[in-house]
């Protein structure tokens, strides 16, 4: 199947994870010290199972690995390993520094870059960077320690181990013959001026299933060994294959099984435990490896020396096909897949010209696609714990997650980054289904619809947050992404929208709204808390946790999110009524539903709760106290642009479509003045009346731009900041009972300890928020027309029109990404070795950027929400 569209003919075959997508990347890259593996009383997971002990652990929930695929469901595993002849530890895993052993929170150690991959990962590449001296563990941790809050992060190329070129590039790669016929290719360069050794450890494994007490211990798979020639693979779900391996040196066994003896001080259940190919070769262990050439981990052993500037290539196949000679056209299949990837892009990329945009733009999908996860978590059991287990400690039945015992996950997610975020975070994956869905429309939309299954939403109606506490509130942009991706594929399929996905999802998501409606408006009264809100430490208050003042707060972003989500629903219902009239109620429901909140936030009749502050023109949100008495928080944070999310428009030509809305709306328009001022209508001969909905109108939307678009305040060179830096010289204080509270613009990492200082919405430029802002200022400038402008910058003089000044903005979110005029790419700072010719053409896509330089910061593989840079760079230079 190569040629023209041979990718896009790949996905029509099926739309679920199977057939081509059946093997993909969906082993993690850190198990350890996650929730799901964490069965201690005090709830610490970082301390339960830490990058010392992981080595030696076999896992509950999921397996983890350096460049690894599995199947679907995580059975059958396969990553690499590699050992430098210097390290007192093989590299089975990426190492990184915990929440409590860094100055900013956890984060990956280790260079590695997503290079490629198609959306049924026919083809794939990544690269890795590995020192050759003795990797810098210790260092890490003791430098890291030294560092206080003020100070950056100590990273891996702060140790010197790069500084001389002494570290081999690893390059690797796979290549599908068929759904189930995998080549596998890795190439190992050395970079410095001497000749240096590796061994390069291809490893194969099954994810243990047999020791929980599920199932009976001796019907455990098993690998073997044939010779030096292939490892037969032997298991009752996935079936029978060979792994081929071409010139391999000799093959290892051992067991996927804890070493309790190393851990615990007690008797192993196998004698070959998982560690033990690592005491094989690093420590010597003649004995730490099954002679007999069976097990349930295997790997292919290579050792060679690299010459000085030369490269090594290792291949190897993973077939269910047995193949008499299987590497005869290796070299052929490898060319084929590299060529239909290439087509595939191609076309998704036509238009941008530039080599460089090109190539940014395919590493940022290739991090989508590396991304995939299988995220296994079933909370009944995990809170029950396992037959053949010790008891979890009672304190769970009561602690984390214990109201989510329906929740069972096993499923292949979009996660935020792999190592640091080796979860689903609900509001982050309806980001990562815009790029998906340029990619792979099927995968987006099942990645919308899975998140609102019954067996993660809640009963209640509330979406899981996240691991670490799915009872925090995320934002609720699932509305707003399902409307996207429905467009997407809409635009994608010639015109043909899937109704049916929508309507769908629109049932799920009235049940969550439901959830807000009932839980997030205390008083009744339109105006929303929601606390969390996933911004962190972005106000005065840790927003998930009890105010230390007592009372509570109203919003300005739970109310605008809420404002907007109801938009969105309307927007989904119009749609589906013209295929379905019912419909036109729930439009006219969430018609009115966004009326009442904009009502609201307009302070209508004199109402006290106006979170709009006419001194400083601009959105707060208020603390109401325990006394009956309220308060705005005036501090300027993105908060404030919320609302600005909350816009929508009604053409003639729909609501002529929708008679029985269209009544209502005109009902409303004639019989309620008070909410008729809150809709702007425009009319113009031949092309009808459209009407806007926002809460942000005339005046107010006005001075809302003109603060987001002034560079002493929300726009910086490189996007829309945080929070504002009027906040530099003017921080924003809190006295109460207990203290002072203090607010300063912080344009990189958090100064202070809330959410262990590893996340900082006080200044930084986060790429899903400026989105949003984007993606609302279109709408705006739909409505408005080129003839209105505003001023971009605020006080530079310059008059454009809205969709001018939101380019502006795109192509400063770019800025990031590209050389400057001295050759330097501003999202990698102070680091000059990130412009050597082996550096510069790999990207890493960063969690957060600096709000003043666009450095990069928090975790560095979040391709997820930053992958939309992306869609950025199709809107700025390709065909649309």
């Amino acid at each position: 199947m190569s040629g023209l569209g041979a990718e896009r003919a790949r996905l029509q075959l099926r739309n679920d994870n199977k057939g081509w997508k059946k093997w993909g990347p969906y082993l993690t890259e850190r198990q350890w010290g996650t929730v799901r593996e964490d069965y201690s009383a005090h709830g610490n997971a970082w301390g339960t199972i830490t990058h010392d002990m992981a080595r030696s652990k076999a896992y509950r929930w999921g397996e983890e690995g350096i460049g690894g695929i599995s199947d679907n469901k995580q059975h059958v595993c396969f990553a690499f390993a590699f050992w430098n002849h210097r390290d007192h530890i093989l590299k089975e895993r990426f190492f990184g520094l915990t929440g409590s052993e860094s100055n900013h929170g956890e984060d990956v150690k280790e260079l590695y870059y997503y290079q490629d991959s198609t959306p049924t990962h026919s083809y794939q590449k990544m690269l890795y960077k590995y020192p050759q001296h003795t990797f810098p563990y210790q260092k890490l941790i003791d430098e890291s320690k030294k560092r206080n809050r003020q100070e950056p992060e100590y990273e891996l190329l702060d140790t010197g181990v790069f500084d001389a070129n002494e570290y081999f590039d690893i390059s690797i790669e796979y290549a599908k013959a068929d759904e189930q016929d995998i080549l596998i290719k890795v190439t190992v360069e050395n970079r410095s001026k001497v000749a240096a050794p590796i061994t390069v450890l291809p490893t194969i494994w099954y994810r243990n299933t047999w020791c929980w007490g599920y199932e009976k211990y001796n019907y455990k798979p098993l690998l073997t060994g044939v010779g030096n020639s292939f490892i037969e693979v032997d298991h009752r779900v996935v079936g029978r294959f060979k792994l081929y391996a071409e010139d391999a040196d000799e093959f290892l066994f051992c067991d996927n099984e804890t070493n309790f003896q190393r851990l615990h001080h007690s008797d192993n259940l196998s004698h070959f435990t998982k560690d033990g190919i690592n005491d094989y070769i690093v420590n010597k262990q003649k004995h730490a490896v099954n002679p007999n050439h069976i097990g349930t981990k295997a790997s292919v052993k290579y050792t060679d020396k690299i010459p000085a500037g030369g490269k090594k290539v290792y291949r190897l196949r993973l077939s269910n096909v047995t193949q008499r000679e299987p590497f005869a056209d290796f070299d052929q299949v490898f060319e084929d897949r590299i060529i239909d990837a290439d087509q595939f892009y191609a076309e998704l990329q036509k238009g941008i010209e530039d080599d460089n945009l090109r190539s940014l733009q395919r590493q940022a999908y290739a991090g989508m696609l590396w991304t995939k996860q299988w995220y296994y978590y079933n909370v009944f059991e995990w809170i029950k714990g396992d037959p053949s287990m010790p008891k979890p400690d009672a304190s769970r039945k009561n602690g984390r997650n214990s109201t989510w015992r329906h929740m069972y996950a096993a499923n292949i997610l979009s996660m935020p980054d792999k190592w640091e975020y080796p979860w689903f975070a609900a509001w982050d994956l309806a980001f990562h289904t815009l790029p998906l869905a340029r990619l792979d429309p099927d995968f987006a939309k099942r990645q919308l619809a899975v998140i609102l299954r019954e067996y993660y939403m809640h009963p209640n109606g509330q979406i899981p947050a996240y691991e670490w506490s799915f009872s925090d509130v995320n934002p609720p942009v699932h509305a707003w992404a399902t409307w996207k991706v429905y467009e997407i594929d809409k635009e994608m399929n010639g015109g043909k929208g899937d109704v049916i996905f929508l309507e769908r999802i629109f049932h799920k998501l009235l049940l969550n709204f439901t959830w807000w409606v009932n839980l997030k408006d205390e008083g009744g009264n339109n105006i929303f808390g929601g606390g969390f809100l996933g911004m962190d430490n972005i106000g005065v208050f840790d927003r998930s946790a009890e105010l230390p003042t007592g009372g509570h707060l109203e919003q300005a972003d739970g109310t605008g999110w809420m404002a907007m989500y109801s938009l969105n629903m309307l927007r989904i219902a119009c749609e589906i009524a013209l295929e379905n009239p019912v419909y036109q109620d729930m439009a006219s429901k969430f018609f009115e539903h966004f009326l009442h909140i904009a009502g609201a936030m307009q302070s209508i009749g004199g109402d006290k709760l106006n979170l709009w502050d006419e001194d400083d023109q601009f959105y707060y949100d208020m603390l109401h106290k325990e006394d009956g008495s309220a308060e705005l928080l005036k501090v300027r944070s993105m908060v404030g642009l919320i609302p600005l999310f909350a816009v929508e428009t009604l053409t003639s030509e729909m609501l002529e479509k929708l008679p029985a809305f269209k009544r209502r709306v005109e009902w409303v328009l004639n019989n309620r003045p008070d909410l008729a001022n809150l809709i702007s209508r425009w009319y113009e001969p031949g092309k009808g009346e459209t009407r806007l909905l926002s809460i942000l109108r005339g005046h107010r939307m006005k001075m809302i731009m003109k603060r987001m678009f002034d560079e002493t305040e929300f726009l910086s060179d490189f996007g829309i900041r945080s929070l504002s830096k009027f906040h530099k010289e003017n921080p924003y204080k809190f006295a109460y009972e207990g203290g002072t509270l203090q607010v300063d613009y912080t344009p990189a990492e958090s100064t202070g300890d809330m959410f262990g200082g590893n996340s900082n919405w006080r200044g930084p430029i986060w790429f899903p928020m400026n989105y949003l802002i984007l993606d609302s200022l279109s709408k705006f400038s739909d409505y408005y027309g080129s003839d209105y402008e505003v001023e971009f910058p605020t006080n530079s003089g310059e008059m454009m029109n809205i969709k001018d000044a939101a380019r502006g903005v795109s192509e400063r979110l770019l800025a990031m990404f590209v050389p400057d005029k001295d050759g330097k790419t501003p999202m990698y700072g102070e680091y000059d070795k990130f412009q050597d010719p082996h550096f510069k053409d790999s990207h890493l896509f960063f969690e957060y950027f600096d709000g003043d330089t666009g450095k990069g910061l928090g975790a560095n593989h979040q391709t997820g929400w930053t992958g939309l840079i992306s869609e950025i760079i199709r809107q700025l230079h390709g065909k649309n």
